[in-house]
Formats: structure tokens, sequence, C-alpha cells
């Protein structure tokens, strides 16, 4: 198998919403190149990249896949990636090792909301990033109103390389204003002919050329002053302008295609091939925060972008080699756990088809078998290097479920399961929570976790449902009260007793010190579920000794972490013990500790307890046609508006929701905006739930306790 050198290999992620395009793009490009023989389609369901039988079942990609071509001795490795935001994860997984973003649009819809999520993400991450206008033969098509749409929300660096001559069913024919060229092709696409610009398109192509050399001489300031001494830039220089540019996310340069009649990517290829970034182009991050530059003459290196497995294979590892080459049999470190490795066999990836290969040099994309403990985001290096990348960074859950096992003794299989598929897909996230009692999921959207579910029964023969996840309330109280226990016990033998008076009170940041007690000692403890105990020992005269306070502060602690009022976790609380008494033989640690805990039960309910609820800021973005709907949504959803902003006809409201008004709030959204919208959410705070919710919840708790006792 040939090894390409670093300057001979292009990375390339490509991205758009669900239906523009993509996968038949991709074929497209293979079959073009000459890599297949024949065409898969996605109706057939045997395309390249979509092999897993989910995709085939849903005809959509739902997992990224790697894939490569050879281009007149350019090596182009095709990250294919889904279209549905629900599946982000992939996305930016793509953006560590593209050279350049290739966003497909659909001529009949123009900028979807999956493109501007991922469009905003590549900008984030500066990814260069090109556009391809697809389905140019459709009778929807409208290549204007799709670059007048493209240029309001992605600027004025977006500039016509191509346009059609013609759209719709008559669409046989692109004119390229960097060559100054019409590419006519045949009924069945394929080889175009080269022809002079019709005299009806010499004015348009024009207009649009002189768009290209003013917009690549202005980035440019040594092809600015050749353009204004000659009036003009040739072709070369046009190239290397582009290719400046391109690194620098100054020009997104706009071509055509129809994929699916295999017109355009011939030049779209060759475009990549002379033009396009290398991987020696590309500043990658290290987690100091400093800059690298893939090194061919550097020591071997490389950084795990993904991991899958499959039953026959095992675990695969997809990587991209950072410096020098790597080769079966070499001796390596995992920088995160500096546990060493040896490299077994590697392959590079046609999809679902590998094929082996003896050495994979910088910059280049290829997967390693059955390695140990590798998850995406490590580095791996020789041990004597300190070199360490920035892990990938994968966006916030936005929706949970709870999982519930109809077989009893599963739970080492199911939690061995969703080991795996968190490691596969990093986006997704298992929360173990002892507080709520239950193990919950969390992911990116509906869709997300309906192919976990998928997993978990196909893949891992599990029989498992989704159930509604419970709420992590918080208790705390809301006036000082005074209170008093009493622990004696005499059953033979040594007793128990303990008294404790105890004053517990809301605490805030900064409040006043209490000046009607002699505080001798002050514990602040941050407690681990959020929020803050106080504790202050206020004794005189000896009446409790002081190595039974830590006695008296556990017992405190353990009732706060199973409230009184509904069993949730209390915070926010000061208690001072200012009283109380102790016998010479009885009293020990164990006796104050049940003292402290009863007693402080017993203030706390005589303490107008309050219930808090989590709150969320969540940031939704959506077309301006479905503001109201949305805001009155929110309103429904006990939602308090913080403040709206607008990027042409593209809205973001930012709103704080409770997380009860959110768990199915990523289902609501698509339905109210038709799938257009997309939104974030981020824990804001803790804040007081509304009387009847807090009626409700106390109902619910005690109907659960009674149930557990029969």
């Amino acid at each position: 198998m040939k090894v390409y050198e670093p300057k001979n290999i292009r990375n390339i992620a490509l991205l758009g919403h669900s239906g523009s395009g993509k996968t038949t793009l991709a074929e497209t490009m293979l079959f073009e190149s000459g890599t297949i023989r024949k065409r898969g389609t996605i109706e057939s369901k045997n395309t390249t990249s979509d092999y897993h039988e989910i995709e085939k079942e849903k005809q959509k990609s739902i997992y990224g896949s790697l894939l490569h071509l050879d281009w007149r001795g350019t090596k182009v490795n095709i990250l294919d990636t889904p279209g549905s935001t629900d599946f982000y994860g992939q996305v930016a997984e793509s953006f560590h090792v593209a050279d350049v973003a290739m966003f497909v649009i659909n001529t009949e819809s123009g900028v979807e909301i999956g493109t501007e999520a991922f469009w905003r993400a590549a900008e984030k991450e500066n990814v260069p990033s090109m556009i391809v206008m697809n389905k140019l033969d459709s009778d929807k098509s409208d290549f204007n109103g799709s670059l007048e749409m493209i240029r309001e929300r992605f600027g004025r660096g977006v500039v016509v390389v191509q346009y059609p001559y013609s759209e719709g069913p008559e669409f046989h024919a692109i004119i390229d204003v960097l060559k100054m060229t019409m590419y006519e092709f045949p009924e069945d696409g394929g080889r175009p002919d080269k022809l002079p610009i019709p005299e009806s398109q010499r004015a348009q192509a024009e207009i649009y050329h002189n768009e290209l050399v003013e917009t690549i001489a202005e980035n440019d300031e040594s092809l600015l002053d050749l353009y204004f001494e000659n009036g003009e830039l040739d072709e070369y220089q046009m190239t290397d302008g582009l290719t400046n540019s391109l690194l620098e996310r100054n020009i997104f340069p706009v071509f055509c295609s129809c994929a699916s009649r295999n017109m355009g990517t011939g030049r779209i290829m060759g475009f990549l091939g002379n033009v396009a970034p290398t991987p020696l182009d590309r500043k990658l991050k290290k987690a100091d925060g400093s800059e690298y530059l893939i090194d061919r003459e550097g020591p071997p290196s490389f950084y795990v972008f993904k991991n899958s497995s499959e039953t026959h294979v095992g675990d695969l590892t997809f990587i991209q080699v950072t410096g020098g080459s790597v080769k079966p049999g070499l001796d390596l470190v995992n920088r995160r756990t500096q546990d060493g490795l040896r490299l077994g066999s590697l392959y590079i990836s046609q999809g679902a088809k590998r094929t082996e290969v003896e050495e994979v040099t910088a910059g280049d994309l290829a997967i390693a078998v059955k390695l140990k403990d590798l998850h995406a985001g490590d580095t791996v290096s020789l041990k004597e290097s300190d070199l360490v990348f920035a892990p990938t960074r994968y966006p916030n859950t936005t929706m949970r479920v709870a999982l519930k096992l109809n077989k009893e003794g599963e739970e080492d299989k199911l939690g061995i399961a969703l080991n795996q598929i968190v490691k596969e897909d990093p986006s997704s996230r298992v929360e173990h929570s002892q507080e709520l009692q239950q193990t919950i999921l969390h992911g990116l959207g509906e869709e997300h976790l309906n192919v976990i579910m998928h997993q978990l029964k196909e893949r891992f023969n599990l029989d498992v449902d989704f159930i509604k996840p419970r709420i992590p309330y918080r208790e705390t109280i809301t006036k000082r009260v005074n209170t008093q226990y009493k622990h004696k016990k005499q059953s033979g033998g040594a007793g128990q007793y303990a008294e404790v008076y105890l004053s517990i009170e809301p605490w805030t940041e900064g409040m006043p010190d209490r000046d009607d007690l002699n505080v001798r000692n002050v514990e602040k403890i941050e407690l681990e579920w959020g929020g803050t105990l106080v504790f202050q020992n206020c004794i005189v005269g000896g009446v409790i000794d002081n190595r039974f306070m830590p006695a008296i502060v556990k017992g405190v602690m353990e009732k706060m972490a199973n409230g009184p009022l509904s069993g949730c976790r209390a915070r926010d609380i000061r208690v001072s013990v200012y009283d109380g008494s102790m016998h010479s033989v009885d009293s020990n640690e164990a006796a104050f500790k049940t003292a402290a805990l009863m007693a402080f039960k017993d203030g706390f309910l005589k303490a107008a307890p309050q219930l808090m609820e989590p709150i969320y800021e969540i940031e939704v973005t959506l077309p301006a046609a479905y503001m109201g709907d949305v805001m009155s949504d929110l309103s429904s959803r006990r939602g308090q508006i913080l403040g709206m902003d607008s990027e042409g006809s593209i809205q973001k409201i930012k709103a704080s929701v409770p997380l009860q008004e959110l768990d199915q709030y990523t289902t609501r959204l698509k339905s109210l905006t038709q799938g257009s919208a997309t939104f974030t959410r981020e824990f804001l705070e803790y804040a007081q739930v509304p009387h009847d919710v807090q009626k409700r919840v106390i109902e619910e708790t005690q109907a659960l306790e009674a149930e557990k006792n029969g």
C-alpha cells in the first residue's frame, strides 16, 4: 500500500444538515476517483459510509465514518459525519483532525439549523471551511436564494468559485470563475467538456470573478500590490492566495455539484488536491494552550480522535499520526495514563472495509486495533516525550433519562455496556446517582438516546427501559430556631448519654457573626453536593468535651445527606452548638452523633423548611418565525427570559428554566419548530420551588417511603 507524504494528504470533514447529500457526495467522490466501481445509494442501503444496520434502516448517517481515495497522487481522507445535531459528538471528533470542513448545502432549503450549528462550531475550532451547493437539479433548487442566505449567516468571506449555468431538471453545466471555464456534463454525469463561458453568462461570470480576485487580494498584501499594479491576478497567484485565505478563515469558496448524477465532484477534488490546506498547514492545540505543527521528521506520536468496537474485530482506535511515522511493533506511551503500549496491526479505512498497512506517516488517518485503555482525546508518543494535545471539546448534554432493568442480576452487565458506549461516544454521559437511586443516561436529544437504547438491546442483549429521572432537589431552611435533644439509653452494661442544644439558621455568604453566642471555633464545610454547612462551637464551661465535636458534626451531616423534609440533600445552613450535657461514663461519640442528628432533624422541620430545585440557563437558537411559539412554551415551563439576540434571520433566546421542565424539552422544541431549532443548557443555580411543587414532592416522597416499608 502506498505511503503518502503529509504534503500529499488532505483530511476533509463532510458537514451539513440531514438530507443535504453528504453521503451521496462522498460515494460519488469515491466513484469518480476510481476507488469504487459502482456507486451505492441511500435508497439501496449500500453506500460505503452508512454501513451500520441502524443507518440502513433509518436511511441516514448516525455514526461518523472514515473513507479515503486517491486523486491524482493526493490521498483524500473523508470524514462523513451525521447531519443531526443529536449526533454532534461525531462532528466534534472530526474537527480535531480535519484540515478543511466541507459544508454541503441543499439548495432546496438553503442554510438549515444543523448546518448553522456545525458552522458555528467550525468557527470556534478555527477549521478552514468551504461550501458545496448540492441538489442543483431539483425543481425547487434556488442557488441565488441559498447564496444570499449563506452570506447573511456566514459573512462576506463567502465567495463564488462556481455557479450553475441553469438549475432544476435542466441542470447540466457549471461556470467556474476561478478558471473562467464552463464545465458541461453528459446526461449521466462524469467527465465534463471544458467550454468557453457563453456570452449570455459573461457579465455575471466577470462579476463573480472580480469579487473572488478582490477578496483574495484583500487578504494578502503582496497580492494586493500585484492586483493594483496589473489590475488582475493570474490563476496561480489566485490559487496561492486562496490557500492562505482558507487557512485564516478569511474566505469560504462556493462550489456546485449534483452528487446524485456525478456532476461537479471531479473539480471539487481537483480543488482539494491543488488548493486546500495540508496537515502540515494546520496548527494543533496542545493541552498547555500552545500550538503544534505536524512534523514529518519528528519523533513518532499520534492523537486518538475516535473509538469504536466490532464483534469480530474488537476495539478500533482511530488515530491521526502527528509526528514522524508509526509502524506495528513500535513501543509508545499513553500520556494520560503513562502506561506503555506496543502498536499492533494498522489499517486504513473504507467504511466497513479495512486494509492493513505497514506504515502511516504524519498527517494521515488510520485505525489501530487491540489497544487497551485508549480513549478519544489521548496523546500517544515516545516515553521521553512530553507532548500532550488538547482533547476534543464535546457539547453539554441536553436530555436525560433513567434506566430500568427488567431482569434482576444484570446490573454488572449494564455497567459494562454503558462504559463501552460512553468510551465510543463521549458526547453521552452516565450518572450512577446514589442520591436519586437511579442510573441516569445523559445525551444530546431523543434520537441520540434512542440509538443508545438500540445498542443496549441489540448489541448488548439487555432488557431495559427508559423511565422518568428523578430531580435532585435540595432542602434548606428560612428562619432561625433553637432545638434540643437528649439521647439516653440504658440496657445493661455501659449506657449511652448525650444532650445537645443547637441553634440552626439559614446561611448566606458574608452574613454577620452571632453576637449572642460565645463562638469559640468555626468550621466551614463545602458540601460535596453543593452549598455550605457552617458549624460553630459555642460551648462554655466544658459541658460538652471538645472530643465530641466531630461526632456532633457527623450527626448533622448524616441528616443533611438525607434531608428531613423529603429525603433530598440539605444545604446552606449554620449550626451552632451552644449547650448540652454529658456523662463521665456513658457519653461517647455514637451517643453525641445520634443526639445531634435528632436535634437537627427536629429543628429543621420547625425552621420553615424550603425545597429548592436546580435551575438551568438555556440558549435556544431558532428561526425568527418560531419566536412567539417558543417564548410562550418557555413561559409555560416556568421559564424566565434573560435576553434575546439575533444574527440575520436566526434568533437566540436565553432563559432560566427548572430542570423538571427540561427533561422532554428537546422533543417539544423540535415539534414547535419543525426540527429547525437547537438549544444548549448549563446549570445555573438552585432556587426555591413554588408551594404547590413542594407539597407534591413531599407527598410523593411519603408515598414512596410507605411503599418501601410495606
